[in-house]
């Protein structure tokens, strides 16, 4: 894999786009200026967008700047790879074949100039997560796949923009994030102790970094709020805040 590689995480691309859509996809494309400068591999850890649901002829066209801005990267050699979420499991042939290098649709570990990485998007991860780990088995379950495909287009993107307006992307209680951490580290500790250097993950939308033993733990940020990056660099991992960074 091509270095630098940079690690993003729940940009939540919407299907409706208002100003503050268009403002935060330009802060998005700002980074992929800077990827460009310096060339490597761009790697999506979930939640790219909002909803993605591809039919065999047809794709979201709300994206269609995203699938641009991607492919432009591809064309000058930066590598993509694209770990899907909660919201955009359901990837076929476009995204797979069109758009990315590779896509995982599950937990994925990675070898980097001899550096170790277990890389997670995060859901139904922690104890307590019981929701996430059954919303999982039914949604991307291959009955669950083949029943949605039967609705017709205009009905399933309005049931997905009803749910998109409806959710919130808003940070959590000081008490639950700091559970989240300890539970993080518990898991990432696990991680290092079979060998792996870095854990990195979504979902949580924390966008903090943690020495744990000899392990870096990276939890990225999410790009209402707190839009960040993890970089490495061929030697070590950081986090980066990007609206400091630029």
């Amino acid at each position: 894999m091509k270095t630098p590689v940079y690690f993003i995480s729940d940009v939540h691309l919407k299907l409706s786009l208002d100003k503050k859509e268009v403002d935060r996809r330009d802060k998005l494309y700002r980074l992929f200026e800077k990827i460009l400068e310096t060339g490597g591999t761009c790697f999506f850890l979930g939640d790219l967008f909002d909803f993605y649901f591809e039919y065999p002829d047809l794709i979201p066209k709300a994206y269609s700047d995203f699938y641009e801005k991607a492919t432009s990267l591809k064309k000058r050699g930066v590598d993509l790879h694209f770990l899907t979420g909660n919201h955009d499991y359901w990837t076929k042939e476009f995204m797979e074949d069109m758009i990315m290098d590779k896509v995982y649709f599950d937990d994925t570990q990675i070898e980097i100039d001899g550096k170790r990485f277990y890389l997670t998007h995060g859901d139904g991860l922690l104890s307590w997560d019981h929701g996430y780990r059954l919303l999982k088995k039914v949604i991307r379950s291959k009955t669950f796949i083949w029943l949605f495909h039967w609705l017709h287009p205009t009905l399933a993107y309005k049931i997905a923009r009803f749910i998109s307006r409806s959710g919130h992307h808003h940070t959590h209680t000081a008490d639950f994030n700091k559970d989240v951490r300890i539970e993080l580290k518990q898991v990432a500790e696990k991680h290092f102790e079979n060998g792996f250097d870095y854990m990195i993950s979504g979902h949580y939308h924390l966008g903090e970094m943690f020495t744990v033993n000899k392990g870096k733990l990276a939890v990225l940020g999410d790009w209402f709020y707190r839009p960040s990056y993890a970089v490495f660099d061929g030697h070590d991992l950081n986090l980066v805040l990007w609206e400091n960074d630029e």
